[in-house]
């Protein structure tokens, strides 16, 4: 007898085949007979209609920092609420695990660590993870058996380094026995399931005391090491972040991203790539990384966001602005004395010089604040504010638009929210992502869904693409789009049985509505330990989402099942071919 029955639907297989209509049987967990509809006689225990409804593989996010946030939160909102059933944690060298069993205080400096680098609420991670573990073995288990989604998990290089050097893994190289130490570190981590390595290279990344997390001091002879010990385990891979992930590439970059999937003869993957028709050579240039690898045996794999997904600013709080150069300081002054800085011309001037220089890179984007609408404000002053553009605003006032920002900030004491309007969201630079995305090492993904709470939302990409692709752009059929938000993240793993529709593969499915799949806006809630604030966007159109057989979501509301598995590397995924 079957478990489950769906009849009638639309089956989007996830191969990037044409769709067709068919039954599909449940039993086990595992899809166990796709027919012609109305030719099955099994028998099951429930049955449904899905005539009209499309049915697909559960999507497989490629790039979470769902680490922390699936203690409190089983099921991965807002992830799974738009048909996500499988993601991968981990990634830019930050992890929970391990923990040097004799330092607790080295849980409270990863908890601020990830506060300020993720931008997780400080409160949520003290009230909402209990913090019990020691090895990375310890961790894994501690998820078992009460998470929704299926999750698989990279080691952070920040905790290996803080394991096994303490204070010293900020500015200091470990001697040949603490690098020993660091690999048998990882080496047991992977015994236990870990996917492989993760680690940052990137000038944004600074631990709670504003230095350079433990990661970016190590030289590359480190690096090499441990992505020697990657390959030496089955089913594994590589993620880094360099700074030019940002924006271009540096040679000594490349250079040591070849290098490190060569060594490891697995394929890296790092995030994200931006695309932009106003800057047509970044392309070309972010994947010189990958042409250079295939050369010499690895891969490298660039993610990109098939959706424009808006991050909010503040004057108050810190964020990407923080990261301009030369703002920072003046960012992280006391609030009267910042308000006081930023109301002096001449620090408005100095401020905005170097926000247009050479130097800010990727982040001179940021510095069009005739641009930016006035989000939530909390002031009698700013009354009416919410939702006009920066620059109409400043027209009325006889302002030009920094000045007028900072006035209107003033009055909320810093905690007005901002949104940078996109700059490309034009048809040239739709076009360009349509023709990046058919090269063999790009893929979609890098949603960062659990970082960055209260700044964006990136979660809910799979059914706003999908959504586009039926009813907007159309940049893409929905055989294709479906085959890039399952089969290929989950070829790139090495996912066991995932991915597609398909006898014998584990029942990951999502079912929806074609006519009405989409993502309604984001909007800020209090709902973390804590009463933290995080953005969330409601899914428009799915019915149903079913992890391992198991129905974990209903018409947008959770079960409250928890069927998904810890995806451990070897039992869970096998090693993926470089060559």
């Amino acid at each position: 007898m079957l478990d489950h029955l769906i009849r009638g639907a639309t089956v989007v297989d996830g191969t990037g085949g044409p769709s067709y209509p068919a039954d599909l049987g449940i039993r086990d967990g595992r899809i166990a007979v796709v027919a012609e509809p109305g030719t099955l006689t099994e028998e099951a225990v429930t049955t449904e209609d899905a005539t009209g409804l499309v049915l697909a593989p559960g999507f497989v996010d490629p790039h979470t920092h769902y680490d922390a946030q699936l203690f409190w939160d089983p099921y991965a909102t807002p992830s799974m609420n738009h048909g996500v059933t499988t993601v991968a944690g981990g990634n830019c060298g930050f992890t929970l695990a391990p923990l040097h069993p004799g330092r607790p205080e080295d849980a409270d400096y990863t908890r601020r660590m990830m506060s300020r680098v993720e931008g997780m609420a400080l409160k949520a991670l003290e009230e909402g993870v209990d913090w019990t573990w020691s090895s990375f073995r310890e961790y894994l288990d501690a998820l078992e058996g009460r998470i929704a989604v299926n999750a698989g998990f990279m080691v952070g290089h920040c905790a290996l380094r803080r394991h096994v050097m303490g204070a010293d893994a900020i500015g200091g190289q470990p001697t040949p026995e603490q690098l020993d130490a660091m690999l048998a570190l990882f080496h047991d981590a992977m015994d236990a399931g870990a996917w492989g390595l993760s680690t940052t290279q990137s000038a944004t990344h600074s631990d709670g005391d504003g230095q350079p997390v433990a990661s970016r001091h190590a030289l590359p002879e480190e690096l090499l090491a441990l992505s020697r010990a990657v390959g030496e385990h089955e089913g594994t891979q590589l993620e880094a972040i360099v700074a030019g992930c940002l924006d271009q590439f540096a040679d000594e970059e490349i250079e040591l991203l070849v290098d490190m999937t060569a060594t490891a003869g697995r394929p890296l993957n790092w995030n994200v790539l931006t695309i932009d028709a106003a800057v047509p050579e970044r392309v070309p240039r972010q994947l010189v990384p990958s042409e250079r690898a295939r050369r010499a045996g690895g891969r490298i794999v660039a993610l990109t966001m098939p959706i424009l997904t808006p991050m909010n600013m503040s004057l108050g709080t810190f964020c990407a602005l923080n990261l301009i150069p030369g703002w920072g300081d003046i960012l992280a002054l006391p609030v009267p004395e910042r308000i006081e800085r930023l109301r002096d011309a001449g620090t408005r001037a100095e401020m905005l010089r170097r926000a247009d220089s050479k130097e800010a890179g990727v982040f001179r984007r940021l510095a069009d604040f005739g641009r930016y609408v006035i989000g939530d404000t909390y002031s009698e002053a700013n009354e009416g504010l919410t939702g006009r553009v920066v620059r109409d605003i400043a027209a009325e006032r006889g302002l030009d638009p920094f000045h007028c920002l900072v006035e209107i900030c003033a009055a909320d004491e810093l905690r007005t929210v901002l949104w940078p309007m996109p700059t490309d969201n034009d048809p040239g630079s739709w076009a360009l992502r349509r023709e990046t995305w058919e090269h063999e090492d790009v893929m979609l993904g890098g949603s960062d869904a659990g970082a960055h709470l209260d700044r964006m939302c990136g979660a809910p990409y799979t059914t706003r693409f999908i959504g586009d692709c039926l009813r907007g752009r159309r940049l893409v059929t929905l055989e294709r789009a479906v085959k890039m938000l399952t089969d290929d993240p989950a070829r790139l793993f090495g996912l066991r049985e995932r991915g597609r529709i398909e006898e014998g593969f584990h029942a990951d499915l999502v079912l929806f509505d074609p006519e009405r799949i989409d993502a309604g806006p984001a909007t800020l809630v209090h709902d973390l330990p804590g009463d933290s604030p995080r953005l969330d966007s409601r899914a428009i159109g799915i019915v149903s989402v079913r992890v391992n057989g198991v129905e974990t979501l209903r018409d947008d509301k959770v079960t409250g099942a928890v069927p998904g598995t810890v995806l451990r590397s070897g039992r869970d995924t096998r090693t993926v071919s470089t060559v």
